[in-house]
């Protein structure tokens, strides 16, 4: 999905299949792992599982929690074997992405394929059987979604391919609510505004600090067809939307008091970051001294502590 983790191995250390083509079991297991993208499907349990306590408003059934947590694993993964199956070609141009499974050869295209078209059918299946048939359809339209609209038809052809790519990452929010009530509300509604607001600028500075990746494979990524300062003030611009959006929960009634802090005191720090990066960027300032991973980095902290406060408030009100 959108929300986005950077690879933790060095570009340009390659892990290749030993002479011969032998392919160690472990390594495999490992690479079929990481097809599934796990630190990205983390971020996206973290919008899931405190929506269900919201909805619940208190501790949501157990079981629930974790046929929907496994549910949505195997969903997201699919997703991201299928992405990496359609991106193996510019995958292995990219330094970023240059250890991927399909790159090194430790998973041929053909296993990648099956792979995640079979996580995508257990998938559904698994939510419509254990959890519900609107859970099920929500969290294939996701996988489809980004599969379809925006790896294939976005990612290549648009700079606003984050912008409408990311609808995918907010889906969990939807799926995490319609588990516990098997239906929707205008707070799911809400929260899935903020992760759509989130998405830019929280994969904006991203791309920023590699944009000669994308550049190099032909992805029009804003910062690769505009300017720092262009792109710096698009992440403005979106950061005040999902701030003002995130604090709508409360006047409507879903949250109380501790949301409502958070929800401030970590809006009026990510804005903070936000602008730092503006004014750095309006400042002609490049390279290191940009500093744009910053608010990368917090924006996976900003979600993180957001979405608790979704969880814990229904305790203190």
């Amino acid at each position: 999905m959108c929300v986005t983790a950077v690879e933790s191995r060095p570009a340009g250390v390659a892990l290749t299949p030993s002479p011969g083509g032998h392919r160690p079991f472990g390594a495999r297991i490992k690479a079929f792992v990481a097809l599934t993208k796990p630190r990205i499907i983390e971020l996206l349990l973290i919008t899931t599982v405190p929506v269900m306590f919201l909805a619940a408003q208190g501790v949501p059934d157990l079981w629930l929690v974790l046929t929907t947590t496994i549910g949505g694993y195997l969903s997201a993964g699919g997703a991201n074997a299928l992405n990496m199956y359609i991106d193996r070609d510019i995958d292995a141009l990219m330094d970023r992405t240059s250890q991927r499974p399909l790159v090194t050869g430790m998973v041929s295209p053909v296993e990648c394929l099956v792979f995640g078209i079979s996580l995508a059918v257990i998938s559904t299946v698994w939510f419509g059987l254990l959890v519900n048939w609107l859970s099920a359809a929500l969290a294939l339209g996701a996988l489809l979604f980004y599969v379809v609209v925006y790896t294939m038809l976005l990612k290549r052809r648009t700079s606003q391919n984050i912008v409408w790519g990311g609808i995918a990452g907010c889906m969990p929010v939807l799926i995490g609510w319609s588990a516990v009530t098997n239906s929707l509300s205008w707070a799911a509604v809400i929260l899935f505004a903020v992760i759509f607001f989130w998405t830019p600028p929280h994969y904006w500075p991203l791309s920023m600090k590699v944009k000669a990746d994308y550049a190099r494979v032909g992805v029009p990524m804003l910062p690769v067809i505009a300017t720092n300062q262009v792109v710096a003030r698009q992440i403005v611009i979106y950061s005040w939307v999902m701030v003002a959006v995130s604090l709508l929960l409360t006047p409507l009634g879903y949250t109380g008091w501790f949301y409502t802090a958070v929800a401030l005191l970590t809006g009026a720090f990510w804005l903070w970051e936000a602008h730092g990066l503006q004014t750095r960027a309006n400042s002609g300032v490049t390279g290191a001294k940009l500093k744009e991973m910053r608010l990368f980095h917090w924006s996976i902290t900003y979600v993180s502590l957001l979405f608790v406060a979704v969880a814990v408030d229904p305790f203190l009100r």
